[in-house]
Formats: structure tokens, sequence, C-alpha cells
């Protein structure tokens, strides 16, 4: 996998030379010049504006009916600085101030200023304008360039080569979720394939197959790094395992087996704030038999998306904490805070070294937020994922109105059975049957669909591996 070439087209006929992500400097990697992904296409909505953060800067995504086209601009509009992921796309297609109904094109120039009269131009001015950022979609993510727009078309987005190489050969799912720690823990935690065993015994992994570790790394520089782990997971079982850090948000690990066929695990790590950041995960499959692809196929979107929140929880509370630990240590090298006496560890001291040697903290000297105590605020799935997402929010509507459904058919059940029995007398032993029965599976499954809605709010307070067998 490599980085290959953004989408948006240069204003000339000539060919632009690329530039690497992160800038021109050899020894600092910029995180404002490259492209990051910040929502799957298919869980916008057009029809209206979508608000996130992005490197502390909040953004609107809308989409522009006239361009058509997925725009990003700064979240607030110039005239009272009210966001304007508040406001509508009105039927002119321009992005529409909630405060005062000033309206935008899809270039950021403002367009119409309700108050203004015939003899006054304010809308021409450079001061009505809102700042915008350059946007490309690709392998079905919308990807922002927050740096300086005239290199945007000259970075790479970085995106999935095989998939982009084969487009119909390969069987995907998809996952995102906000996750209350920075993108560095992510990025650290799911290049470690050691801890799969212990923290997510269980869900994706057994204890019994942890084992010696012995990784190399392959290239390292200003762009990332390429490992490679011979003996590869489940004690060399499944093959051997490639693994590439893409700075400054991508990773993969690459795993080719007889058994299953070729497997990817990309994750892409998006900061939103310090302490804070968004997932994309996404889990690219070629299996050498054509009936696990068939079955994934048939599973709904939304239904991965809960047993996927599973496996993210799983550590979603101890990597809360842990950074904060790390960053009580000050300014102590990473190798004396923590003991790392195995070559498991050696892409997470890669990525440190990657960290410091090119000044890449998106966030340098910043502090954490406030600790998390609350469980529940930790494993909050609404707010981090339901509410973005169009498969579950969709799924979540109609779990509601299934499960108000089977409690109005149970009561009108129990209301009418007097009504039968005066009508009629004693009703015959089918009858009867008949009229327990109704009730009792409209509440049983009111039950079971309370249970599944839920999860659709909450994650597991107990992790599946601290579970008595």
């Amino acid at each position: 996998m490599t980085l290959t070439q953004n989408v948006i087209a240069p204003p000339s006929s000539a060919v632009p030379e690329a530039l690497p992500a992160g800038g021109p400097d050899p020894n600092r990697f910029d995180p404002l010049e490259a492209w990051y992904p910040v929502h799957y296409v298919e869980d916008l909505d057009k029809s209206r504006p979508t608000r996130f953060t992005l490197l502390e800067r909040d953004i609107v995504i809308w989409w522009d009916p006239k361009g058509e086209a997925w725009r990003v601009f700064e979240d607030k509009c110039p005239h009272r600085l009210a966001p304007l992921s508040e406001g509508r796309i009105n039927e002119a297609g321009l992005l529409e101030c909630p405060y005062h109904g000033w309206a935008f094109s899809g270039s950021g120039a403002c367009e119409h200023i309700p108050q203004q009269s015939a003899a006054v131009q304010a809308s021409l001015s450079a001061r009505a304008c809102v700042g915008s950022m350059p946007t490309a979609v690709r392998q079905g993510l919308l990807f922002v360039y927050p740096g300086k727009a005239e290199n945007a078309p000259q970075v790479p987005v970085p995106i999935i080569d095989p998939i982009e190489e084969d487009p119909d050969g390969w069987v995907m799912l998809n996952t995102f979720r906000d996750l209350p720690y920075d993108a560095l823990t992510l990025i650290e935690n799911v290049i470690d394939a050691s801890h799969i065993p212990y923290t997510h015994h269980k869900t994706v992994g057994k204890r019994e197959n942890a084992a010696a570790m012995e990784m190399d790394v392959l290239e390292s520089g200003k762009q990332g790094f390429r490992g490679i782990w011979p003996e590869g997971p489940r004690k060399g079982k499944l093959g051997t395992q490639h693994t590439a850090f893409i700075a400054p948000a991508l990773m993969y690990h690459d795993l080719t087996s007889k058994q299953f066929g070729r497997t990817l695990t990309v994750v892409y790590a998006t900061p939103i704030r310090k302490g804070e950041c968004r997932l994309f995960a996404r889990f690219p499959f070629k299996f050498s038999s054509k009936l696990p692809g068939f079955f994934i196929k048939l599973t709904p979107r939304w239904f991965s998306h809960i047993g996927n929140n599973g496996v993210l929880e799983d550590d979603q509370i101890f990597l809360h904490i842990q950074e904060r630990l790390l960053e009580q240590a000050g300014e102590k090298p990473y190798a004396q805070v923590c003991y790392l006496p195995t070559q498991a560890d050696r892409y997470v001291l890669e990525l440190r070294k990657w960290v410091s040697g090119f000044s890449a903290d998106p966030f340098p000297g910043q502090p954490l937020p406030p600790e998390l105590t609350k469980k529940e605020e930790l494993l909050d799935r609404y707010h981090s994922h339901t509410q973005h997402c169009g498969s579950c929010r969709k799924a979540l509507k109609r779990i509601q109105q299934i499960r108000a459904g089977a409690l109005g058919t149970g009561a009108i059940a129990l209301s009418l059975f007097p009504l039968l029995t005066a009508l009629i007398g004693q009703p015959s032993l089918l009858t009867g049957t008949l009229y327990t029965l109704i009730p009792l599976s409209a509440a049983g499954l009111w039950a079971y669909l309370g249970r599944l809605q839920r999860q659709f709010y909450e994650g597991r307070e107990v992790p599946p591996r601290n579970l008595l067998s």
C-alpha cells in the first residue's frame, strides 16, 4: 500500500509535482499539511449540514447541489460568528446561516445578505466570505485538507491501494467511532498486535494464542514506516503479517493465509482535539472460499457496528486512563517511562520515535482534558457513533417503532379478552390459548428489542475478558 494522487485537478493542464504529506521541512511533520477522513459519505445527509471538529477547528460539511460536491467550511458565519452547521441548505442550493440568513455558495462566497439594500454591495467584500477547505471523496470516505489550500492538489490522499487496484474483488466491513483518547494513542494501540490475545479475549482474540513475537522495521522516515512479523498471528498458523504506518493518521496490517485468504485491518485516526479522535476502521477480505463473503454481505451494517463497538470498548477505558498517566511523566523519554523489554513493542517504539523525531504531535504542550470517571460516559455509544451513523440511526428508529407496536398489540389483546368473553361466553381452549400467547409474545418481543435498543446507547460495563467462564 502506498499513497495515491488526490482527485482534485490542478488549475492548468500540467501535472503538478507531488508533495509529501507533512510539509517541506525534512525535520518536522506539519499535521496540517495532510489529508484526513472526516466521514463515510454514506452516513452524510445531503439535505442538511453536518458539524465536525478537525484539529480543534470546527467545520461544517454540506452538499453543494449546484457544484454537485461535498464542501467543508469553517463553522462560523463571518457576520456574527453563528455556527453554520445549525443552518440549512436553502431552496437556492446555498448554505444559509441560521441567525440572519446570510447565504454562501460552494466556493465560500457570500451570495445573499437579506438585510442589505440594493445600493449596498457588502456581500462582495472578502470579509463576507467563509473560509473553505479542499475536499476529496475516495473509496467512500470524505477527506479534508486543513493546511494550505494551494498544496492540496499535490499532496496524495491516503487510500487502500489493493482496493483501488481490484475494487470488485474484496468484501469490506466499515465502522467508525469518536473515541475519548488521542489519535496517536489510537495508532499506538492498533499497531500493537501483541495486545489482542489479552485485551480482546472472547471477542476477537484468545489468551492461549499469546506467544513470543519477533518484529522487524524494514524502513522508516518522515512519511512513516513499514514492518514485518514473519511468524504472524496465532503462533504462526495464519502466516506472515506486514504492517505499515502512513503518516500521520493511517495504519494497516496485511495478512494472507491459506485458510482464510487475504485480510487487511485498516485504521484511520483523525484528530479532533487533544484527548479525542475519530476512528475509521475498514476490514477488506479476499476469502479463499465464497461462503464467508456471502454471509458478510447478508449481515446488516448496523448489526456489524454493534459488534465493532463491543471490540472497541475492550480497551476504551484503560487507554483513556493510560494516556493521563503518561502525561504525568512529563518530558521523560517514552522508553524510560515504560519498560519495553521485548520485540513485541518494536512498532510502538518506532511510532514514538517518529513523533519525537519529527515533532509530529498535533497538540504539542497541551494538557489532556479532565479524566472521565463515569463508565457510562466512556462507554457511550449514542453520541460517539449512533447519531452520526446513517445505518444505526435508521435501525434504532425501526426498533423503537416495532417495540411500540408490540406494546400496543399486547395491550389491545389483553383489553379485548373480557369483551370476547362477554360476547361468546367461555372461550374454547384454542381461542384462550391464542389470546394468552399474543400478549406474552408481544411482551417477549418488547423486552428483547429493549435489550437490543440499549446497545445503540451504551456498551458493556464488564468486558468479555473479565467475565467468569
